[in-house]
C-alpha cells in the first residue's frame, strides 16, 4: 500500500467556507470565557478564588510567595509566561481600602516579583497594574489584585496579533517553582 501526503490541509465539513486560516484550538480557554471559578457575588463568601487560594498548598494554589498581608500567585489565564498577581489576603475591592501596611507590602511584593522574573526568565520589561472595577476590565472586581506581566522584545509577534493566541512554553506548576526558587526574601 502506497501512502501519499497531500500539501493541502484537510478541510473539515461543516466549519464554514474555507478562508485560508489555520486554526489553533484552545478548548481549555472555554473555562475562562464561561466564567469558571468566578465569584457569584461581591462578598468573600461568594466564591472568591483569591480568598480560597491561600487555604491551598503553594503548589496547588500556584502561590509563589506569602507575606503577612499579601501573596504572589500565578495567573491561571496568563498574558505571558510568568504573569503573576500580588493579592491582599483581606477581601477588598478598591486600592483606597488598603491600610498602610497592606499598601507597603503590595508595593514590596511587586518589586520582588520583578526581581524574580528578571532572575528566572530575563524579562526585558513589565506591564504592571490593576483594573479597578468591572468597567475598567477587572475579571474579579470584588478582590483587588495587581498584575505583574513580564515582557520581552518581540514577544508580540504574529501569534497574538494575527492569531489572537498566546504560546506559553511552560506549565504553570513549573513556572511557579522556578519563580518561588528565586523569590527575594527581603
Amino acid at each position: 500500500m502506497l501512502l501519499t501526503m497531500t500539501t493541502e490541509p484537510e478541510q473539515q465539513i461543516g466549519v464554514g467556507a474555507p478562508d485560508a486560516f489555520q486554526r489553533l484550538w484552545t478548548p481549555h480557554r472555554m473555562a475562562y470565557i464561561q466564567g469558571e471559578n468566578k465569584p457569584t457575588g461581591p462578598g468573600a463568601d461568594d466564591g472568591c478564588p483569591f480568598c480560597s487560594i491561600p487555604a491551598k498548598s503553594d503548589e496547588d494554589g500556584l502561590i509563589i510567595a506569602r507575606g503577612e498581608h499579601v501573596y504572589a500567585v500565578l495567573n491561571l489565564y496568563p498574558y505571558n509566561g510568568g504573569h503573576l498577581m500580588v493579592v491582599p489576603f483581606r477581601h477588598v475591592a478598591d486600592y483606597t481600602e488598603l491600610d498602610e501596611a497592606e499598601t507597603a507590602e503590595l508595593a514590596d511584593f511587586t518589586k520582588r516579583a520583578m526581581a524574580a522574573l528578571r532572575t528566572a526568565s530575563g524579562a526585558h520589561g513589565f506591564n504592571i497594574g490593576m483594573n479597578q472595577g468591572t468597567a475598567a476590565g477587572a475579571g474579579i472586581a470584588a478582590h483587588l489584585h495587581q498584575h505583574v506581566v513580564p515582557r520581552w522584545g518581540g514577544d508580540t509577534n504574529f501569534m497574538p496579533v494575527v492569531g489572537h493566541t498566546k504560546v506559553l512554553p511552560q506549565l504553570l506548576a513549573d513556572t511557579r517553582k522556578m519563580l518561588a526558587d528565586v523569590w527575594p526574601t527581603a
